[in-house]
């Protein structure tokens, strides 16, 4: 007997030899097969679609999940359009918190504000409290007074790390720390407890679930700037056991998390995890991915290493994070000791050493298995898309970033090399895939709302970035779906929906190409189900006309016991 039948369904495998069905039998979290294989089967519960589009379950090869779990109980900056604005809500906001406790914001833009704020103005919005507010690009943030002096800034007790700077003015530094600098504030604060990390990952995938997502990759954990804990691999075990976890998530390892090993000359391994640990580590829940290197810094804070000078800033050509000796060294050592890359290079001067290290990489150690990745691929030349396709390296770019940001990065580079602003079709021409994935919370990782960039590459002033960039609906489709999954290496268990893979699969109010190309981020997510069980939409799913003997467990249920 199958636990879910659906039935009267438009469904879209996205398969190559079934594109379409009607109906589809899931048994123990797999799906056994369509139509005249399954109408006559037995199920415990039976659901009428009434015509409902069913697609497999999205999913984003680039976010934050525990930074913007945490951000959800933290000041939210993003629609402060002033400096003074900021001040205000800062003021409130601390109005409201214990003694002693600091106040955390995050998401401001100076592009938008005229500007970053000022440790001065902070330290009197917020008197006698730690001040840390944090750029939307999460390469930037600014701090008071307070924090500077317990980071032993400003008595210089404390060095600024390599691949960092401590913004100053004539009276000092100004609160603003771009980069590794950022390590002067996360030493006071990190680790976090592995239990209110499991809880903002549970916030976190509450949110996804609603969004469609079956399918996540935490880009960067267990050390650096962004990393929560040194043991932050437990805290997604910890959420999964507990059932919080209503996502697959996949998880990069920083690079600095990683360190020399010994082993058997024969073995090749000599830099990674201890025990050997390495990309595929885990199941099909939790699983260890790609380490995760950070080559340059941002696009948006105008600190990504480009060849030709900023046009809008007074940062030059941006700056790498360390000497490109190092950077190199990590990358063909993660390479040869099993690992798959995931290098962070938003500038084409950071692209250019990235792939000039995958290229070193690859002569030292043939590993055509290997599925290394450029993180971001920002700004690129058109003589940097054949190698791409050369080293078979990924690219994996934002497409929502041209809508919230596109204005200010076309600004930052100029009209001659706007057309290589954060590419797509030329990657496909090229012969290169190309997930689909948000870098949320830098943006909004809502699927749906990616897919409508991808097609209409519109900024959020109005303006088109690259039109001849532009993909369709169903190529968008297919980034956040078959090419998500084949970048995180799991195209044999899901992507598509097909017998054998695992039953994740979305409900939706229309299909993306069926609508008007403005309105493919409106279309609804009416259920989300990740193994047959409903991890969203339990309501609509409900009111579907259903026939059943035996109600199965949910998803979560089945993880709990």
């Amino acid at each position: 007997m199958l636990d879910l039948k659906l039935v009267n369904a438009s469904i879209f495998t996205l398969a190559d030899a079934a594109p379409t069905a009607h109906a589809m039998g899931v048994l123990h979290g797999r799906i056994v097969g369509f139509d005249d294989d399954v109408l006559a089967l037995p199920a415990s519960r039976t659901l009428d679609c009434a015509g409902a589009v069913v697609v497999p379950g999205f999913g984003d090869s680039h976010n934050h999940m525990a930074w913007f779990g945490q951000s959800l109980a933290e000041l939210d900056l993003s629609g402060c359009r002033t400096l003074d604005e900021l001040y205000d809500a800062v003021t409130r906001f601390a109005a409201d918190l214990p003694d002693g406790a600091w106040v955390v914001g995050s998401g401001y833009d100076d592009t938008v504000m005229g500007g970053h704020p000022h440790r001065s103005r902070l330290d009197d919005a917020a008197p006698g409290r730690p001040v840390w507010l944090k750029h939307r690009s999460g390469h930037l943030c600014t701090v008071n007074t307070a924090v500077l002096d317990c980071a032993g800034v400003l008595d210089g007790s404390t060095a600024t790390p390599e691949g960092g700077t401590v913004a100053t003015d004539d009276d000092g530094p100004t609160g603003l720390l771009e980069e590794q600098a950022q390590k002067l504030v996360t030493a006071l604060v990190v680790p976090y407890p592995v239990a209110e990390l499991a809880e903002a990952i549970g916030a976190a995938s509450e949110v996804y679930a609603s969004e469609g997502l079956t399918h996540v990759v935490e880009a960067g954990i267990g050390s650096g700037w962004i990393g929560r804990t040194p043991v932050e691999l437990a805290a997604y075990t910890e959420a999964r056991r507990r059932g919080l976890l209503k996502t697959r998530v996949q998880l990069m390892a920083v690079s600095d998390a990683l360190h020399p090993l010994y082993s058997h000359e024969a073995d090749g391994i000599t830099f990674g995890l201890d025990l050997g640990i390495a990309s595929g580590f885990g199941d099909s829940h939790v699983r260890l991915g790609a380490m995760k290197i950070f080559i340059d810094g941002s696009l948006i804070g105008r600190t990504a290493a480009v060849t030709e000078p900023f046009c809008d800033h007074d940062h030059g050509t941006g700056s790498f994070q360390l000497s490109l000796e190092e950077l190199t060294q990590r990358i063909v050592d993660a390479h040869c000791s099993g690992w798959n890359v995931a290098a962070h290079a938003i500038g084409d001067a950071a692209v250019d050493v990235a792939l000039d290290a995958f290229a070193a990489a690859k002569e030292k150690l043939p590993r055509p298995e290997a599925r290394h990745r450029i993180e971001h691929s920002g700004l690129v030349r058109p003589d940097q898309l054949p190698r791409f396709a050369d080293l078979g390296i990924t690219p994996v770019p934002q497409p929502h970033f041209l809508y919230e940001v596109g204005d200010t990065m076309a600004a930052a580079v100029g009209p001659e090399r706007e057309p290589w602003i954060y590419r797509h079709r030329s990657f496909l021409d090229a012969g290169v895939r190309v997930p689909g994935s948000s870098d949320r919370p830098v943006a909004s990782g809502a699927p749906l709302l990616g897919m409508q960039s991808m097609v209409t590459r519109r900024t959020s002033g109005g303006a088109t970035i690259s039109p001849q960039e532009r993909v369709d609906a169903e190529t968008a489709l297919r980034a956040y779906t078959v090419d998500a999954a084949w970048t995180a290496g799991e195209e044999d268990q899901r992507g598509i929906l097909e017998p054998g893979k695992l039953a994740d699969f979305v409900f939706l109010s229309a299909h993306p190409s069926e609508v008007p190309v403005d309105e493919i981020g409106r279309i609804s997510v009416l259920a989300t189900v990740l193994e047959g069980g409903c991890v969203f939409g339990h309501d609509y799913l409900t009111d579907l006309q259903t026939t059943s003997t035996v109600q199965p467990p949910s998803y979560l249920e089945r993880q709990n016991n």
